[in-house]
């Protein structure tokens, strides 16, 4: 059963891990192709003024939260999203339930340096993991069409593109057909994670939605102007959809 709401003009799938997982399993069984999407403050702020990225990720076929900000906003409203289910956990999921499976993996995106780092680090960890390839992520737009070809040619069944948003987003949507990989992920930064160029926040931060406070303690030049603009106007779309409730109640 599809269990997906719009939140704020933005689709959102109410799916806790185990359930993407196994609708993720089920997709590349059929052989479907389908392009994964999660949401987060910054991703739904944007997309309030980019049309281009909102339709993209409500045509994506599996939408999960990724953001403690949404599900608390959520809640202020009344809508229960069951968990979060983070790109970075997500991912390390698939790669194990892969080896399980013989799924192939491809990885794009990041530094030559991280991404080849990511595949031996899972290489390492696990012997039967099935890479169909990888490659870097800084390539022209005169080469994104071969790279896509590239990719089909590998007959991977899960693809996972590290870059940042809306890059990773168009990307995906304009070669999903012509890459023809069932299972289509953008996971952003995680593999600076992955290879440790980047530390991940302890997990009692994670646990209390204050991931992103770590993020910026590390990159505070390059994060606080896009966390104090997104998370700015999303209090204020809360605060705005609460009176806006409590005005049609007292009219009613």
């Amino acid at each position: 059963m599809n269990k997906r709401i719009s939140f704020f003009n933005v689709d959102i799938d109410l799916l806790t891990m185990d359930e993407t997982l196994e609708r993720i399993s089920d997709v590349i069984k059929k052989r479907e192709i389908v392009q994964h999407v999660v949401v987060n403050v910054a991703k739904l702020v944007y997309a309030q003024e980019n049309n281009e990225l909102r339709n993209i990720i409500n045509s994506c076929k599996i939408i999960n939260v990724d953001g403690a900000g949404i599900i608390l906003g959520a809640k202020l409203l009344g809508i229960k999203i069951p968990e979060r289910v983070a790109g970075i956990d997500l991912m390390e999921n698939l790669i194990k339930y892969s080896t399980q499976k013989a799924y192939r993996i491809f990885f794009l995106g990041a530094e030559e340096e991280v991404v080849s780092k990511v595949v031996s680090i899972y290489t390492n960890k696990y012997p039967q993991l099935e890479v169909a390839g990888y490659r870097n992520g800084y390539f022209s737009d005169d080469e994104e069409e071969g790279i896509a070809h590239d990719i089909k040619q590998s007959k991977a069944d899960i693809l996972f593109v590290a870059m940042g948003s809306p890059k990773k987003e168009y990307f995906l949507n304009k070669y999903v057909d012509t890459m023809n990989v069932p299972f289509l992920m953008g996971v952003g930064g995680s593999f600076d994670v992955i290879a440790g160029k980047v530390k991940r926040a302890p997990l009692w931060m994670q646990m209390h939605g204050m991931e992103w406070f770590y993020r910026l303690m590390q990159e505070p030049t390059r994060m606080w102007r896009r966390y104090f603009y997104t998370n700015l106007k999303f209090l204020i779309m809360i605060f705005v959809e609460i009176l806006n409730k409590k005005l049609v109640r007292k009219s009613v």
